[in-house]
């Protein structure tokens, strides 16, 4: 039996390493990326670093249902998630708010067999600086924005940690998490949050990472590589709100930050002003785009890809402009591999395990590759 009574009834199968001891967890993985990365002759393997067990994730993604006693919110029906262990106790007990309130209102669940119905997901993300949460509804159409907005007031009476509540218009017949169009129905627009007395901001569609105290540790390992090697100027690509050059940002070095989401910029510029940091620049582009236009060598490129890893043409760049040092963070160590093999030029110095993602198969690898 494990703490999670939704894998014991087999109602949820999302941690299918939660039976396991923590420790073998562990194990597990650190054996998995060692035969990933086998033919790599990595120099260094550094012991993984652990997360908590419950309560680390700061964003929960529920699927909005319709049951007999109105909207479910969870994976079906049947299944209502809002009790999940992953989830802080807080997050809990405002996700129970939000599925009382919409029954209240008489909210309908989008049927995608039937196409009716207005409501998809429900998305709360927690600041671990504060506990304040930010609320999405993604919805079909705008049909029922005026009843969510009209009864607002009594829902942030009974969850006052909800600071920051929008609507997501997706529009289309296909399992899309979010559409292009978000309308707040709050004043404040953003989350603030702080990992090793960095400030950082989240909006609505900016990537931030799923367990904050994790991910503090990534960022302040980064930042400790890289103040070892001294560098002078650093790139940082899929930077999304500026965790990494935040970290690794001070007046004597030159770093741009680049993010293809303009959301996550704004909150990286906003940061870099508070910190007051004028050697520190962000840009909105993607990532291939930015290539192009940069042939100039950096002394350090951080890279954090999305799970298809960084691609043949990105390798191919750092080949042509041959960083001295590059941080590579990935959430896939397949794909990273795969990258590995095309970044023929550099050698896998030092390796360590980020247990991001608890009782699952997956984790985060920092890997610090240098010029051969």
């Amino acid at each position: 039996m494990s703490f999670c009574s939704y894998y014991d009834t087999q109602v949820c199968h999302s941690c299918s390493m939660i039976d396991l001891f923590y420790a073998e967890q562990l194990t597990e993985k650190s054996a998995n990326l060692h035969k990933v990365l086998e033919a790599f002759d990595v120099q260094e393997w550094l012991k993984p670093t652990s997360s908590g067990i419950k309560g680390f994730r700061n964003k929960a993604k529920m699927v909005a249902s319709n049951g007999e006693e109105g909207i479910v919110l969870g994976l079906s029906e049947e299944v209502s998630l809002i009790g999940c262990p992953l989830y802080d106790v807080s997050m809990q007990q405002v996700l129970e708010h939000v599925q009382n309130w919409l029954r209240s209102l008489g909210i309908k669940a989008y049927d995608v067999k039937k196409k009716k119905g207005e409501l998809k997901y429900v998305l709360l993300t927690r600041s671990f600086h504060n506990g304040e949460m930010l609320l999405r509804f993604v919805l079909r159409s705008h049909g029922v924005i005026s009843r969510l907005q009209g009864n607002l007031e009594t829902l942030i009476a009974t969850a006052p940690e909800l600071k920051v509540i929008t609507v997501n218009i997706q529009p289309v017949h296909m399992a899309i998490l979010e559409g292009d169009e978000e309308i707040f129905l709050t004043d404040q627009t953003r989350l603030e949050e702080k990992l090793n007395e960095i400030p950082l901001f989240i909006r609505p569609k900016s990537f931030f990472q799923t367990n904050p105290e994790v991910a503090a540790k990534l960022y302040k390992t980064v930042a400790k590589w890289t103040d070892e090697l001294q560098a002078k100027t650093i790139i940082d690509l899929f930077c999304g709100v500026g965790g990494f050059a935040l970290h690794v940002a001070n007046n004597e070095r030159n770093v741009i930050g680049v993010e293809i989401e303009n959301e996550a910029i704004e909150c990286a510029k906003e940061s870099a002003q508070l910190l007051g940091i004028e050697t520190l620049s962000f840009k909105a582009l993607d990532a291939v785009s930015f290539s192009t236009e940069t042939s100039k060598a950096p002394d350090v490129v951080i890279v954090n890809p999305p799970r298809r890893g960084l691609g043949q043409e990105l390798c191919k760049w750092l080949e042509r402009v041959s960083p001295n040092d590059i941080m590579y963070s990935s959430c896939n160590a397949v794909s990273l591999a795969k990258d590995l093999e095309w970044l023929k030029s550099y050698e896998c110095v030092k390796v360590q395990l980020f247990d991001m993602f608890p009782h699952t198969q997956h984790y985060e690898t920092l890997v610090h590759l240098k010029k051969k």
